[in-house]
């Protein structure tokens, strides 16, 4: 096994092995504690990195681990890890994300401490796991690994009716799995593939003459299972309650980088290997996906509460991810994974940076705290980066993800209408988010907040604020001013993917997703390929 391939399976084991001493109590003392916890959730952040960077660029594989003797041979199961071009970048964007969320954790003073980081060590393996995983019985095991501890930290350590809210999630993403998974199960089984996992099905699935109406019907089952996890309208209403509820760290991970998983499985799975069943529910997809962005932008703007706020802003931005999959292009998918990458980055900052304004002012209620900006002129600062950078300003990750996305819809006249009302979104996201910073940071000083003032005086962010908060910012800013260091590697992966199934530019080309027959070659705007 090489250096690299050790990395890869080091940052999965890692957290995981962390979890069972965190929850054995290896650590006694406040010191011990915090030692383990930078190793286990800075080693997975490292490796990502490192791994990131050594990533050859081809198309298929890179870092490959298998272990295939584990007696579900006859089923097809493998345990198989790698990165390709799609799931490279996701899986540094979840060690980023998970080592910021760890440090938020162990200087949160939660009760209860080791419990917490016990359960947040085993949400982090699984969100290494997911996204490093070839074999699909495994990929589904590294979600539920992740899944888990999330209803129980929102039930031990959420906010207001807890309890409620995390029952309301277990019922809608158990189901949402269930029902994705038992599409996946479908396929396998009428293909005949070897392996249950991405390659042998593809490539199973090429060979068989699978009928138009069992694809349509699988891509189906798939779509609304994949929604259901990543709160495509109308099944959004679990997300943001939920991430309001839930404690900051967990906040992080799940809107920022789990909430992922579904759109992962749309893209490496379902799209490509059905893609005449794309194109026929790709008008469905589309106008589902307005109803993120409009519908819930609209419920974003009538917020009060910052949290809340950045709850429902995240649930709207999935709206533009599903858009560039409901394109059906090689430019609309990669543009989807970049702004998945970027979005996992902003969100998450912006849910720890809400918890920094708690923190001062003691409410999160914005018409109650009013003029923090001059007691904190740091904290503003990161929170009008953190902003622009989810209103999509040039220089940050988001603006080439939906700019693409925007140039996806383009392409077609009979996408335009799609165009028009999608750019309505970035005045939803202009309002509700500047003015936000608005009241937070320059309003007039509330008469709540100068009381707490007075009992509690408020100062700037402290260094252990710092880190976490400038490691996201940081890489928001390097793939906003170096996007070709991402998007070149989505594009061949992508292209590879869909050439293999005579997708070479776009999925067939029905009424529904014309294109020029002229064509013959689409990379993102961002490629530096030429």
């Amino acid at each position: 096994m090489t250096s690299d391939a050790l990395l890869l399976l080091g940052s999965i084991l890692v957290p995981a092995i962390g979890s069972v001493l965190f929850f054995s109590g290896f650590a006694k003392d406040e010191g011990s504690l915090k030692k383990l916890g930078y190793l286990v959730f800075g080693f997975p952040c490292l490796a990502a990195v490192i791994l990131f960077f050594r990533f050859d660029g081809s198309a298929g594989y890179n870092f490959e681990v298998l272990y295939d003797r584990m007696g579900l041979q006859e089923l097809g199961i493998t345990f198989h890890l790698g990165l390709n071009g799609v799931s490279s970048p996701l899986f540094a964007m979840a060690g980023i994300v998970g080592l910021g969320a760890g440090l938020a954790a162990l200087h949160s003073g939660a009760e209860r401490m080791h419990l917490y980081l016990a359960l947040l060590a085993l949400m982090q393996a699984g969100l290494m796991g997911l996204f490093a995983s070839v074999d699909i019985f495994f990929y589904y095991l590294f979600h539920e690994f992740a899944l888990i501890p999330t209803f129980i930290m929102i039930g031990l350590w959420g906010g207001r009716d807890r309890r409620s809210i995390a029952l309301e999630i277990t019922i809608y993403l158990t189901l949402g799995a269930l029902i994705s998974l038992g599409g996946l199960v479908a396929l396998n089984i009428l293909v005949d593939a070897p392996k249950f996992d991405f390659p042998s099905i593809s490539a199973a699935l090429d060979q068989s003459s699978l009928t138009d109406s069992a694809a349509f019907k699988i891509y189906g089952l798939l779509l609304l299972g994949f929604g259901i996890l990543v709160a495509l309208f109308p099944f959004h209403t679990w997300a943001a309650r939920g991430y309001d509820t839930a404690p900051t760290s967990v906040s992080m991970l799940h809107a920022g980088v789990l909430k992922k998983f579904g759109l992962y499985g749309i893209i490496q799975i379902a799209s490509p290997l059905l893609p005449e069943a794309a194109l026929a529910w790709s008008p469905w997809l589309m106008w589902l996906a307005l109803g993120n962005i409009l519908l819930v932008g609209m419920v974003a703007v009538a917020q009060t509460n910052f949290k809340s706020m950045i709850s429902y802003g995240s649930v709207m931005h999935m709206g533009y991810c599903f858009l560039g999959i409901g394109v059906c292009s090689v430019l609309g998918v990669g543009s989807t994974v970049m702004l998945m990458c970027a979005h996992g980055l902003s969100v998450s900052l912006m849910f720890l940076l809400a918890n920094f304004v708690r923190k001062r002012s003691n409410t999160l209620e914005m018409q109650e705290i009013g003029g923090l900006g001059e007691k904190t002129p740091l904290l503003a600062c990161f929170c009008i980066a953190a902003t622009l950078a989810t209103i999509g300003l040039p220089g940050f990750g988001n603006f080439w993800g939906e700019f693409g996305i925007f140039l996806s819809l383009g392409e077609s006249h009979e996408h335009l209408i799609f165009l028009v009302l999608a750019a309505l979104g970035i005045i939803l996201s202009a309002v509700f988010g500047l003015r936000a910073i608005a009241q937070i940071f320059f309003g007039q000083e509330s008469e709540e907040l100068r009381k707490h003032a007075k009992e509690s005086p408020i100062a700037d962010l402290s260094r252990a604020e710092i880190i976490p908060a400038s490691l996201i910012l940081v890489a928001l800013l390097f793939i906003g001013l170096w996007p070709a260091s991402i998007s070149d590697r989505i594009n061949d992966e992508i292209s590879n993917r869909y050439s293999h199934l005579q997708l070479k530019n776009t999925l067939s080309k029905p009424s529904c997703c014309p294109v020029d027959e002229d064509v013959k070659s689409i990379e993102t705007p961002y490629s530096t390929s030429d």
